[in-house]
């Protein structure tokens, strides 16, 4: 799943996943993220999420968005670019390459319903992915193979899921956005989580699958 890393002076501000049609970068409150610098316009530039690619589009900000050092103004990003936004770094990643989800996986179970989760083949990991369910990043999965996954939208709602030796669990980050598990409020302390389990968060639905 695309995702874009924040950082200033080679510290990571945030990380931020797209998971709308349109996100966006500037310094007044009312953006997607937020970078509150003076040389970052009020609304700078935007994110641009179709079912094939993610574009960058520069929103006639004062001092311009860079891609790998030339200006922008609109144009398609790949896996690794860097944009500079002021003496703001945003590096580009794009999680899960186009195409995986169609190659061959043989998980140990798959509910008919779900299907096969395009998970990381890694010897002796446990497997689990999210899978969007609404919005434009709708039918996406994401690969859980980090000890710690965060997703959601900063200042608005931020949860995390947690992989452990034998199970995974979820819980509630930051903001008061009132993420759900099963219909169910999310709190602080970790919930487990189980096949087909959906999290709805800042908007968007998704179903927690394990294999």
């Amino acid at each position: 799943m695309p995702k874009v890393i924040v950082s200033f002076d080679g510290a990571v501000i945030t990380e931020h996943t797209l998971l709308k049609e349109r996100t966006t970068v500037g310094r007044r409150p009312f953006n997607d993220i937020v970078i509150d610098n003076l040389a970052v316009s009020g609304q700078h530039l935007a994110f641009l999420m179709t079912p094939s690619e993610v574009l960058v589009e520069d929103l006639n900000s004062t001092n311009g968005t860079y891609v790998n050092g030339k200006v922008a103004r609109k144009q398609a990003l790949k896996d690794g670019d860097l944009l500079e936004v002021g003496k703001y770094k945003i590096k580009f990643v794009n999680d899960v390459p186009r195409g995986v989800s169609e190659e061959p996986v043989r998980p140990k179970t798959a509910s008919p319903a779900v299907g096969a989760s395009a998970v990381a083949d890694v010897p002796g990991l446990l497997k689990g992915a999210i899978k969007v369910l609404s919005g434009a990043a709708a039918g996406r999965e994401v690969p859980l193979v980090k000890t710690v996954t965060t997703f959601g939208k900063p200042g608005v709602a931020v949860a995390a899921i947690t992989r452990g030796d034998r199970s995974f669990s979820v819980h509630h980050v930051e903001g008061g956005g009132n993420p759900m598990l099963n219909g169910a409020a999310l709190g602080s302390e970790p919930q487990p989580l189980k096949h087909g389990d959906q999290i709805e968060l800042a908007g968007t639905r998704m179903q927690f699958i394990q294999s």
